[in-house]
């Protein structure tokens, strides 16, 4: 598939994804919101999706001149979000695979708030995260304001969206906000290490950690440990969990089918 507005490119088991309007620090449109949303169908027999963005940038959110709307005229922002963010930041989600973030740059507004809706964030030392809303006298949607104080803290997510104040990758990586910051020139190589890792994982095994963990918040103790027990028993059925005990004990590489 021709895309005009994103790069797609899958080998193997690993499909890269990547924003391509380097000249709008990759900001949104509603071609590049369908775009990626058809990129993430093709997407769907890679055991790994990397995102990232071309040039200097990861994303700076929502391109403001697309909705093309005069200075001071009204615009219904909420159907914005119901036609296009929501639906990405649920597929991100709810998608079996696991998601890496390769955070090359600025990563401001839904930008930041969609690379914090992977599974795993890799960033440049030099990336920053800005929570730009409130200076528009809005709110950090695309899942922001959920995902802001369950990864950081109520204090330290009031201050980022409060202030909107930009953080550095190392600080977002201390804080607990993102998996890792890695200097400038490692960051091909980190993140194509990990995505060859876990490409190499089994991938039923993957997509029930990523499912446990996501949905862990709506349960009780008793609950999760009553689907620990029967994820368990499924997954120790598989093809892939016997493939893994014998290559244990026969001293080999496993080969998982993710059956």
């Amino acid at each position: 598939m021709t895309y005009d507005t994103i790069i797609f490119d899958q080998r193997e088991h690993i499909a890269r994804i990547t924003l391509n309007r380097p000249d709008r620090l990759n900001s949104f449109t509603r071609q590049m919101h369908s775009e990626l949303q058809q990129a993430l169908d093709e997407a769907a027999d890679a055991r790994v999706i990397i995102l990232t963005g071309a040039g200097r940038g990861f994303c700076a959110g929502q391109d403001l001149n697309d909705r093309a709307v005069a200075p001071g005229q009204a615009v219904d922002l909420g159907e914005t979000v119901e036609e296009s963010w929501n639906p990405l930041i649920r597929r991100l989600s709810d998608m079996p695979q696991p998601v890496i973030a390769r955070v090359n740059g600025v990563a401001a507004g839904a930008g930041a708030n969609i690379a914090l809706a992977c599974d795993v964030v890799v960033a440049a030392r030099s990336a920053r995260f800005i929570q730009s809303f409130s200076a528009l006298g809005l709110i950090p949607d695309s899942g922001g304001s959920w995902h802001l104080p369950r990864l950081v803290g109520q204090a330290r997510a009031l201050g980022l969206a409060l202030t909107g104040e930009p953080l550095l990758a190392d600080k977002a990586a201390e804080w607990g906000l993102i998996w890792k910051a890695v200097e400038d020139d490692q960051l091909d190589a980190e993140v194509d290490a990990l995505a060859t890792r876990l490409a190499s994982l089994p991938p039923l095994g993957l997509a029930a950690i990523k499912q446990l963990v996501r949905t862990s918040w709506s349960r009780t103790l008793d609950q999760e440990l009553d689907i620990q027990r029967d994820e368990m028993r499924r997954l120790g059925f598989t093809e892939d969990y016997r493939e893994g005990v014998a290559a244990f004990l026969e001293k080999r590489t496993p080969s998982f089918q993710g059956r």
